[in-house]
């Protein structure tokens, strides 16, 4: 067991914490007040091989893991910069199509999606199903040599960015006539599919959208694998992913609040003395820093297992790691704003922006009591009580 990243994985994290530097949190916020994008960094990580290194070299990847995507993504959110498409472009819909795409697929996306210039945004949650693939209302099918494809969705990020929609629908197994789930690959301009936007209290430059799909036709390419028996291996397959990311992101991000919070208390002196030196202080400080250490541990660990293809290993490890994650970032943007008093909800000493965002992270992509009801049905062998 070692603890240390590789020579290579520490010159890719200081790498990518330079670059997150340069742009800041400042940057993150001004795009997201001003209602633009990260098009910049975005591009810039994407030139570097960033964004696709996890995918494989042979389409223009770095040829690595999850485990070097999670280290991008934690390190441009302890520079204030958490990038939430790094989870639904690279992370989802570039898993999902390295492992599962037809080779056409492959060579027409995955180059694109490893130097940034395409996005590709994540469509699988619905009004009324939520996120349940079983319940989902979007339907898939055949006309002809085409699909058509219609439903809704709703909490689909940056898709006013995204060039296409890899959209979860159901369609109708040949064999059985029962429903099961498939992915389409829909361009974002295709006829037939129409958005609005969800406004959100939450301070990010990547909005989120309610979809319509009223008879969308795709051609049978865009069905994602060789057949319709590839739709649920594909879905899963991006789920870990998905939620390893997340949690690498917070990790950043409360690496990022802690590091502000840690040099305010150092700096501020009251009655003669750094605030830090008072336990009322430092202690919460200190406690959030430990949650943050021991989430960060499980990251790695999850991200280990998926690069060693430990399946089963990596989705207990993946929803442990989301759940500490997601609640150590709250609780260290929580600890740094309360130990940085009114200055810490300003927008100036920039910690308070953070407040949405991890709030939102212990909901999306799957809730903390959806990963309780996991972990007691399949860690500790409890019956399903839903």
């Amino acid at each position: 067991m070692d603890f240390d990243d590789t020579p290579d994985q520490k010159s890719l994290r200081e790498a990518v914490a330079a670059l997150g530097r340069r742009y800041g949190h400042g940057y993150f916020v001004g795009k997201a007040k001003a209602g633009g994008h990260t098009t910049e960094l975005w591009a810039e990580a994407g030139k570097l091989g960033y964004l696709g290194v996890n995918l494989p070299t042979g389409y223009g990847g770095g040829g690595a893991g999850i485990t070097e995507l999670s280290i991008v993504a934690e390190e441009l959110a302890a520079a204030g910069c958490p990038l939430l498409l790094i989870v639904v472009s690279p992370a989802i819909a570039g898993t999902v199509l390295a492992r599962h795409g037809t080779p056409e697929q492959r060579r027409a996306h995955l180059p694109g999606i490893a130097d940034g210039s395409t996005k590709v945004v994540f469509a699988i949650t619905e009004p009324e199903a939520g996120s349940n693939f079983h319940r989902l209302g979007t339907i898939a099918r055949r006309d002809g040599g085409d699909w058509l494809l219609r439903g809704s969705k709703a909490f689909i990020s940056g898709v006013d960015e995204a060039d296409l929609v890899l959209v979860v629908a159901r369609t109708a197994d040949e064999a059985t006539g029962k429903l099961k789930p498939a992915l389409f690959l829909v361009p974002t301009d295709a006829p037939g599919l129409s958005r609005s936007p969800l406004e959100m209290e939450i301070t990010a430059p990547e909005r989120q959208w309610l979809l319509y799909l009223d008879d969308v036709r795709v051609p049978a390419g865009a069905l994602v694998g060789e057949s319709t028996d590839a739709g649920l291996p594909a879905l899963f397959a991006g789920l870990n992913p998905e939620r390893i990311i997340v949690a690498a992101s917070s990790i950043g991000t409360a690496r990022y609040a802690l590091g502000r919070a840690a040099g305010y208390a150092k700096g501020r002196a009251v009655w003669g003395r750094p605030i830090g030196t008072h336990q009322g202080v430092a202690h919460p400080l200190a406690h959030a820093q430990i949650q943050v250490e021991l989430a960060r541990l499980m990251v790695a660990k999850a991200a280990t297992y998926y690069d060693t293809g430990r399946e089963l290993e990596a989705g207990t490890a993946a929803n442990l790691a989301k759940y500490a994650a997601a609640d150590a970032a709250a609780l260290a943007v929580d600890t740094a704003i309360q130990a940085m008093g009114g200055n810490g909800m300003t927008t100036e000493y920039g910690v308070a922006t953070l407040l949405g965002l991890t709030r939102a992270m212990r909901i999306a992509p799957v809730s903390r009591e959806m990963i309780l009801n996991y972990v007691a049905q399949h860690v500790l062998g409890q019956d399903r009580s839903y």
